[in-house]
């Protein structure tokens, strides 16, 4: 019965990639199925539905419960500065690179909403970067991107912020980047004036620049073999020869086609410069 029940399951999940695909566009069919499916079953019980077929006759005839869904599977969990060795490491072995430049371009693809899009332009003014770079930073939610921009954070995150902007080798007072204002925290905008958001479908959109510097951490474990070596050519085709592509710690450019056009520049911290 339940072998039953879980090949009906599968059937309606296929039913469902392919009817967003084909209304909206957004392209799900690549990602790894097993945590992908999870965050669709979680959806339907948050819509108070049953089957995912239910979910997916109401996404098809409500665009709102589309960019609720959105909203959903997608991966939010980030903080500033998060991972602080990661950033130490951008100072020590990046930073220098970016200064020979007279102006550079950093994307940040699949941003969230924009913690490590901060953090990276406070690291940058620190260095005296700030003014001679733009930084796009791109997702495939738009409520998300508009969170983003709008640089407010709740104030009871800026103790951890704080400590990890003192370990990621940050030397002034972290509370300068912002003002409060009730219970929030709102960045300045300063950090922001140089900050393009913009909507990006890694699956289905190309290149749009050509980068200096590309991050995309925690982003291509969501994806299955398939789609992972489609970012991957992305990203090689955005990136400059000498630029630097940053990675998540369970991600790298092994086993990939473009695994030869790279040297590992930080093995640890997935940092990698772009050869060929």
């Amino acid at each position: 019965m339940q072998d039953k029940k879980n090949e009906l399951e599968h059937i309606e999940l296929q039913l469902f990639l392919e009817g967003i695909y084909r209304h909206y566009g957004h392209d799900f069919r690549n990602y790894a199925m097993s945590s992908f499916r999870r965050r669709v079953l979680k959806f339907v019980r948050e819509e108070s539905l049953v089957t995912i077929s239910g979910l997916l006759e109401r996404i098809l005839h409500d665009e709102a419960c589309m960019e609720r869904f959105l909203l959903s599977i997608s991966v939010h969990v980030t903080e500033m500065f998060r991972d602080p060795v990661f950033f130490k490491t951008i100072r020590e072995k990046v930073v220098g690179r970016l200064s020979k430049e007279s102006f550079f371009k950093v994307w940040h693809a699949g941003c969230s909403s924009g913690e490590e899009v901060y953090s990276m332009a406070i690291l940058l003014k620190e260095h005296d970067l700030l003014n001679k770079c733009k930084i796009y930073a791109t997702d495939i939610s738009q409520p998300i991107l508009e969170r983003a921009q709008s640089s407010i954070f709740n104030l009871r995150k800026m103790q951890d912020y704080t400590e990890n902007y003192i370990k990621s080798g940050g030397k002034r007072p972290f509370s300068e980047y912002y003002t409060v204002k009730y219970h929030n925290a709102i960045f300045k905008h300063e950090l922001k004036k140089n900050i393009v958001w913009g909507h990006h479908n890694l699956v289905t959109d190309s290149s749009f620049n050509e980068f200096q510097i590309i991050l995309c951490r925690n982003v291509l474990i969501y994806f299955n073999r398939q789609l992972q070596e489609r970012v991957h050519r992305l990203f090689y085709d955005s990136l400059e020869v000498g630029g630097v592509l940053a990675l998540g710690h369970k991600e790298s450019i092994a086993f990939t086609p473009y695994e030869d056009c790279y040297e590992v520049l930080d093995s640890q911290n997935k940092l990698y410069l772009k050869k060929k």
